[in-house]
């Protein structure tokens, strides 16, 4: 998650890997970054990838979670912590997931 000391210098968008850090107030897609197609809610509810999704947070740059992989499979850490001037890029405690499934998200989102 970004929290609300971001100072919005977009350091941390260009080093995400899934195109899951946005600037506040851009609306965001699944597709955006990814090879996804089509959304199965599971629910019966099919939307396209491409459908664009309200901003997380219309101050500052926000992570999606659902897009999130905490860099898992690509880099040996997060890089938008990495870069981070300001550490505000830092876990979740109410979205923590294990490795196995960060890896299945970003064989979901990538095609694999």
């Amino acid at each position: 998650m970004i929290t609300d000391e971001c100072i919005n210098c977009g350091a941390c968008e260009p080093e995400c890997p899934n195109t899951a850090i946005y600037e506040g107030g851009v609306e965001w897609t699944f597709a955006g970054g990814t090879a996804l197609e089509e959304i199965d809610y599971g629910d019966g509810t099919v939307v396209s990838a491409k459908v664009k999704q309200k901003p997380v947070s219309d101050e500052f740059y926000y992570i999606v979670t659902d897009k999130c992989t905490e860099c898992v499979g690509f880099h040996e850490e997060p890089q938008c912590a990495a870069v981070c001037p300001v550490d505000c890029c830092i876990p979740d405690p109410d979205n923590e997931e294990e490795d196995e499934t960060l890896l299945a998200k970003k064989a979901w989102m990538h095609g694999e």
